[in-house]
């Protein structure tokens, strides 16, 4: 039985799953029927960041336009450009085993591609989440309703995966940012052109 968690929640991907090794985050959303008629393009993300709370170089930023951590323990499989459809929108596959030992949590994010040309944000997206699962035998252990309470961000912080005492917990953060994917980068210490 998956765990709902609430927004500032954590919980233990190890606990009841001794030897988890491989997830898919799975993130979803759907685009309300109040839009701007144009089509949303959001992207999720993974961040590899370490003890500092920023990554250790670019490539601790692993989205549509740099899919696999040079590591292998993180990738990202592949741009929705719709949203349209059940399920999930992106997969991040995550193997918990090559997460180097500098990182000590991988941060999840959605933002929405072209957000202030296209005039969007995230009031106009509905249903959005994040699940965890098990990659070896589907199981889901989590899920994270984020709810309705952006109205003018850009980006958000979904969730993030993190070590602790020797386990992997995942922490619900939901959290808004405005200046999308720039801001993020900024916040995680990513250079941007």
């Amino acid at each position: 039985m998956p765990v709902s968690l609430k927004k500032g929640e954590k919980v233990s991907l190890n606990k009841g799953n001794p030897g988890l090794k491989n997830l898919y985050v799975g993130i979803g959303w759907d685009i309300n029927k109040f839009d701007t008629g144009g089509s949303f393009d959001l992207d999720s993300a993974a961040f590899l960041i370490a003890d500092n709370g920023k990554v250790t170089s670019s490539s601790d930023f692993v989205f549509f336009g740099n899919l696999k951590h040079p590591s292998g323990a993180v990738e990202h499989l592949g741009d929705n450009r719709t949203g349209a459809g059940d399920g999930d929108d992106e997969l991040i596959k995550i193997d918990l085993a090559l997460v180097p030992a500098n990182i000590s949590k991988i941060v999840f994010t959605v933002t929405i591609y072209e957000a202030e040309e296209r005039n969007q944000n995230f009031g106009q997206v509905n249903n959005s989440y994040v699940r965890i699962y098990n990659a070896d035998n589907n199981e889901e252990l989590l899920r994270y309703d984020l709810g309705e309470d952006f109205s003018i961000e850009t980006a958000a912080v979904f969730g993030e995966i993190y070590r602790h005492n020797g386990e992997w917990k995942f922490n619900a953060i939901g959290s808004g940012f405005q200046g999308g994917l720039a801001a993020l980068c900024a916040n995680y210490g990513v250079e941007t052109e």
